[in-house]
């Protein structure tokens, strides 16, 4: 006799019904940090927003809307997006619309 047949003894009247765990949203705990840098790149500027905690399905949506939004190349592994110039502003504007928290580093 398993635990079901044991519940149905105790509880004649109930009817089982079927339950679904509702999935939960991933919510950033730490800012992501937008910040610019120069070096190491050949003098060419880019972008960098780091500090991401979730999966990399979601940073590669995060990292396509920035990019078809402002029109510009870019990348994204390893947790960090690679956006290509100084576009701190507009990216940080994109994300907060999107809901994530944001830090400006560097000048």
């Amino acid at each position: 006799m398993d635990l079901r047949d044991q519940l149905k003894n105790l509880f004649p009247d109930h009817e089982e019904q079927d339950f679904e765990m509702p999935e939960e949203k991933f919510k950033q705990k730490e800012p992501l940090i937008c910040k610019f840098e120069k070096k190491g790149r050949n003098g060419k500027p880019v972008t960098i927003v780091e500090g991401w905690e979730g999966n990399d399905d979601d940073l590669k949506k995060i990292s396509k809307k920035i990019k078809t939004t402002l029109g510009i190349g870019g990348s994204e592994k390893d947790g960090t997006i690679i956006i290509q110039g100084d576009n701190r502003d507009k990216i940080m504007t994109i994300l907060k619309d999107m809901g994530y928290k944001t830090k400006r580093v560097g000048g």
